[in-house]
């Protein structure tokens, strides 16, 4: 086994990986899929990390060892920040166990991974703190949003950047880099792609939440990147009654070639009578939310569908081995853990013990390649990934556009 459970004193879950025993074939399947890309692949190198407390913060000169970790010369320590009790603790612990995956797929000797969980007493701002203080150089983590902002000030204090799974794109920038699915890259992929099919003029039904005014805003830029003209943006509450009168008030707004509807099939079912039965009738776009629907061609008035998502061709070979060796099936998100280890893993070979993170280099414009395929840090800390479209259809969905190979 790869992987030491280790009990602290302040009752906080910590996961050492150890790797170096224990399989690599899907990193050596995903290598050679994605041998003919552009995207450099990840090879296990290790780095170090800066010995930062926090409270006082330390000169590189005076490092602190806490006595509840063994002093690392030749490692680098990682921390993964994840809510491992609580609501989203079977959340947390799968992308954990991802990234310890990763980390024992790759071989990289030289890492070491140690987990901290943000719902214990003290929440995300503890956490960051004893991760610091132990020697972390670098934070995979927090999952969400509030986690993320109550953690960046504490990293950025320390030299310490933060490559979080939340896809909120306001906490990103200064330090920190979003891993998460956020719906501007699948609004961007898919409005491109209907242009292509002669969709002229789009319309958004969108939910009166922070994900909804996140759509709008990314439907708002993709149509205009595009060239196409925005008849209109409806919000609705989540209900059958307030989803039947926005997708009302969307059509009355004007003619519209395409409708995006920026929630999960089951919200947005009871307004697709409404958008169907309009003369002529608008195509239907999605986010990546639809891409984690099991049975979404049942329903008949989904068919036709157009939907941008990571493709599953990688991740369901991350699938398989998971669940071979977790005995349980990983939630989709899990695939942020291991393509953040693997990230690492690449970086660590510029990364020295002893040094901080070299964060220019998580903007290589070339990008990364991970079981969620391509992706590459934008300026605003943003990830930018390739994706595929998919159609909705009876037995599913098929790939309609292939995702891009590179940047």
């Amino acid at each position: 086994m790869g992987t030491e459970i280790m009990a602290s004193l302040t009752l906080r879950p910590q996961v050492c990986a150890e790797p170096g025993r224990g399989g690599t074939s899907l990193f050596r399947w995903l290598s050679l899929a994605l041998m003919a890309t552009i995207i450099a692949g990840c090879v296990p190198h290790p780095r170090t990390n800066p010995q930062l407390p926090t409270e006082p913060v330390l000169r590189p000169e005076e490092p602190r060892v806490n006595p509840r970790l063994p002093a690392d010369e030749t490692r680098n320590r990682v921390a993964v920040l994840v809510p491992l009790t609580g609501r989203d603790a079977a959340l947390g612990q799968s992308i954990l166990n991802a990234a310890n995956l990763a980390l024992l797929d790759t071989g990289g000797e030289r890492i070491r991974i140690t987990a901290y969980d943000t719902a214990a007493a003290g929440g995300a701002v503890r956490a960051a703190n004893e991760a610091i203080a132990e020697g972390n150089g670098l934070i995979l983590g927090p999952l969400l949003a509030e986690d993320v902002r109550a953690v960046a000030p504490v990293a950025r204090q320390n030299d310490v950047p933060v490559i979080a799974f939340s896809n909120d794109v306001a906490v990103a920038g200064n330090g920190v880099f979003l891993m998460g699915f956020t719906p501007g890259q699948s609004i961007t992929r898919v409005v491109a792609f209907a242009r292509t099919r002669g969709a002229q003029s789009f319309g958004a039904l969108v939910p009166t939440s922070v994900y909804g005014e996140r759509a709008a805003q990314a439907m708002t830029r993709a149509v205009e990147g595009a060239e196409a003209h925005l008849v209109g943006i409806q919000t609705f509450e989540p209900s059958a009654a307030g989803v039947r009168a926005a997708s009302t008030r969307l059509l009355a707004q004007g003619g519209i070639d395409a409708v995006l509807l920026a929630d999960v099939p089951r919200v947005i079912l009871p307004g697709l009578p409404v958008l169907r039965a309009a003369s002529p009738q608008p195509r239907l776009i999605a986010t990546e939310r639809w891409a984690s629907e099991g049975n979404i061609g049942a329903n008949v008035a989904l068919r036709g569908a157009w939907f941008a998502a990571p493709s599953d061709t990688v991740y369901n070979q991350f699938r398989t081995r998971y669940r071979a060796r977790y005995n349980v099936v990983p939630f989709r998100l899990a695939s942020l853990g291991y393509d953040a280890v693997l990230l690492t893993v690449r970086v660590a070979g510029n990364w020295q013990v002893g040094r901080t993170f070299p964060i220019r280099d998580l903007r290589d414009p070339q990008g990364f390649s991970g079981v969620d395929g391509a992706f590459r840090f934008g300026r605003d800390g943003i990830a930018d990934r390739a994706l595929e479209v998919r159609e909705v259809t009876a037995a599913g969905s098929t790939v309609v556009s292939p995702a891009p190979r590179g940047f």
